[in-house]
Parts: structure tokens; C-alpha cells; sequence
């Protein structure tokens, strides 16, 4: 008897049906997945050809900012040697003020702090008379503020016959409201701070020379010599106020600033005013 030889077919593992199916899945990948490798691929080669456009933009100009170097000598020039007091005036450009009107009428630039106002953060002892809130680097803070005595009258005098402009070295957030309160009547043409100050040496320093008006018709009042080093003699020094009830200095400044039509030069005028006051210091 012949027996009939039959090919028998191995016996399927779970293990080769699982591969046969990942074999598939992997074979029969999804249109969707191919186009949106596509589009990767295309963004990257996008992304990295702007960043090479990028490169060669920014090479550029580094190149056109760049000093161009001496034929002589290597590196950059050495800079223009200057005195330590014109340091400080390359530095600041001064901003002229607008035409006085009428042109004949002479200047009077008053400082603020210590010389109209005294002003704390903290509550003082005696009596203030107004308080301001600026926003200093988004956070508000209270100032206290005691006007001089005859500040009201000073500057309602001063007005009738001179300019009158406020140039302190506080900021523009603080001193803005101060001058707000002080001069309800609108007599002070114009508010200068402290950026409108050149610092020199670390001191704050009123330049009156660069404000557009005749240095023979400007004076300036003020309680620290620091502020007026360029020009003293246009400065009326003023002692600093704090919370002196009985001080009559704004007083006698704008009974001697009322008797100086006969001056052509203000700082004739000023010479005169130091004079007196060194007589009366002498007297007393």
C-alpha cells in the first residue's frame, strides 16, 4: 500500500499572526500621514532657509554699524580729549523754550523744593498744607507739602511784570502736581524738570544758557549753589525752607525784583541784591 505524502502546513504561533499584522500596517501606511510629512519637510527646509537669509541681514549690518578702521592704524580712533566739565554738555542737548512775549519782558526761573515748597513722604510734626500722590515706577507715594510763606503773593507779583518758569531737578511725576496746587491761577509759563538738568559730577545743574533767552534778562532763584554753577552770577541764592512759619525770604526777594526796571543787565541786578544781603547779615 502506497502511502500519499502530505505537505502539512506549520502550525500558525500567535506570535507570526501578530507580525504578519504589524507587517501589513506597516506596508499599507495612510495617504494623510505621507502628506503631512511632506508639509514638515517643507517648513523645515522654509524655516531653515530664513534663518540663513537672516544671518546674512544681520552680518550686514553689524558690518554698516561697525567703525571703519584707520588705514594708519589698526582698531578703533581714539576719541576727541575733553574737559570734565564739557563732559556733561555733550551729553544733554538743551530744548529752547518758546519766544517770551512781548521780547523786552525779562525771565525769572524759580526752583521748587526748598525754595517754594518743602516737601516729606512722611507726615510732619506740624501743619502741611496739601498732599500729592505721584506714580513713581507704578507704585504711589504720598508727599506731604508745606508752601513757603508769601508763595501766593510772590508768584501773583512776579507775574504782572516778569516770565515766570519753575525749573527744579525733581521729576516730571512728582513736581507736576505740586506746581498744579501752587499755581492755580496758571501765572508760571513753563515747567522744567529734571530731565531738562545736565548732571555733572553727580550734581544736577540748571544750564540757563541753552534755554533761548538773554542771559542780561534771566535770573534765576534758588537755595543750592549746585543748580546754578554754569551761570551764579544770574543767581539769587535764596536760604532753603523747611518748616519755618515766620520766613520772609520770598518777601524780600519780590520787593527787590519789583524795583529792577532800572537794570539793563539782571545780573547787575543780582550783584546788587548779594551786596545787600551780606549788609544785613553783617548788621544782624
Amino acid at each position: 500500500m502506497v502511502s500519499r505524502t502530505v505537505k502539512r502546513t506549520p502550525t500558525k504561533t500567535i506570535r507570526d499572526c501578530r507580525t504578519r499584522r504589524r507587517t501589513r500596517r506597516r506596508s499599507q501606511s495612510s495617504p494623510l500621514k505621507n502628506v503631512a510629512s511632506n508639509v514638515v519637510a517643507s517648513i523645515n527646509k522654509s524655516i531653515s532657509t530664513c534663518h540663513r537669509r537672516l544671518i546674512k541681514i544681520f552680518s550686514k549690518l553689524a558690518r554698516i554699524g561697525t567703525p571703519k578702521r584707520s588705514p594708519r592704524k589698526k582698531g578703533y580712533r581714539a576719541l576727541k580729549q575733553v574737559a570734565a566739565g564739557e563732559i556733561c554738555r555733550s551729553l544733554f542737548v538743551g530744548k529752547p523754550l518758546p519766544p517770551v512775549d512781548p521780547p523786552e519782558r525779562k525771565t525769572v526761573f524759580l526752583d521748587l523744593d526748598e525754595t517754594l515748597i518743602h516737601s516729606s513722604p512722611e507726615i510732619p510734626p506740624g501743619k502741611f498744607d496739601f498732599v500729592v500722590r505721584p506714580a513713581i515706577d507704578g507704585r504711589k507715594v504720598e508727599f506731604f507739602v508745606s508752601k513757603r510763606p508769601f508763595v501766593d503773593e510772590f508768584l501773583e507779583n512776579l507775574g504782572k511784570k516778569y516770565e515766570v518758569v519753575v525749573f527744579t531737578a525733581g521729576i516730571e511725576e512728582y513736581a507736576s502736581l505740586v506746581i498744579d496746587k501752587i499755581d492755580p491761577n496758571k501765572v508760571i509759563s513753563h515747567r522744567l524738570y529734571r530731565d531738562s538738568c545736565k548732571e555733572n559730577e553727580g550734581r544736577f545743574v540748571k544750564d540757563l544758557s541753552e534755554l533761548g533767552r538773554d542771559m542780561k534778562r534771566v535770573v534765576l532763584v534758588d537755595d543750592n549753589p549746585n543748580s546754578y554753577e554754569f551761570q551764579p552770577d544770574n543767581a539769587i541764592k535764596i536760604k532753603p525752607f523747611i518748616d519755618d512759619s515766620e520766613d520772609g525770604e520770598l518777601k524780600k526777594v519780590m520787593e527787590f525784583l519789583q524795583g529792577c526796571d532800572c537794570f539793563d543787565d539782571m545780573r547787575d541786578a543780582v550783584r546788587q541784591f548779594a551786596l545787600a544781603n551780606e549788609d544785613d547779615h553783617l548788621g544782624n
